[in-house]
């Protein structure tokens, strides 16, 4: 589900197609996206064995360690397109706002959090011409929870 008021229109991003445009103001550490009706979640090697999943992989994101969704229907999160300096930060399926958006930004988020560790994206990061490579399970999860830490003003340990 996505919590602000939003909008789909052609994307900022050359060769992107459409993108999802905030239509309000949204703070810093807020939720964007949050999952809803995931009924299911595929290892990646039941996604590429099965004809008709590996026929949908175009549809699949990572959600957390080998754990993937399959999402054919493109519900409007699917427009949320890819940036190495994104608005929003994929944490465990949410999205949350990396900074200050004022109405009218374009929400994108680093592909390599949601591919297959070593998997190449079919495109390259448009702004820098670099290929978008799947992290490991590990590295994203380091990364995007110090990315969350920081931007959440580095909670204390438990």
């Amino acid at each position: 589900m996505i919590l602000p008021r939003y909008r789909i229109a052609a994307s900022t991003i050359g060769g992107a197609g459409k993108g999802l445009f905030l239509e309000e103001n949204v703070a810093a550490g807020r939720i964007i996206t949050a999952p809803d009706a995931i009924d299911r979640t595929w290892r990646y090697a039941e996604l590429t064995g099965s004809p008709e999943l590996s026929s949908q992989l175009y549809a699949s994101a990572r959600w957390f360690e080998d754990r993937y969704t399959v999402s054919p229907d493109w519900p409007d999160e699917c427009f949320i397109n890819h940036s190495f300096d994104p608005t929003g930060l994929w944490h465990l399926g949410f999205v949350f706002a990396l900074r200050e958006l004022p109405a009218g930004t374009e929400i994108t988020v680093d592909y390599r959090h949601l591919l297959p560790p070593g998997q190449e994206e079919d495109f390259i990061d448009t702004a820098t011409g670099e290929k978008i490579i799947g992290l490991p399970w590990a590295e994203s999860l380091a990364l995007s929870t110090r990315a969350l830490s920081s931007l959440l003003g580095g909670l204390p340990a438990l």
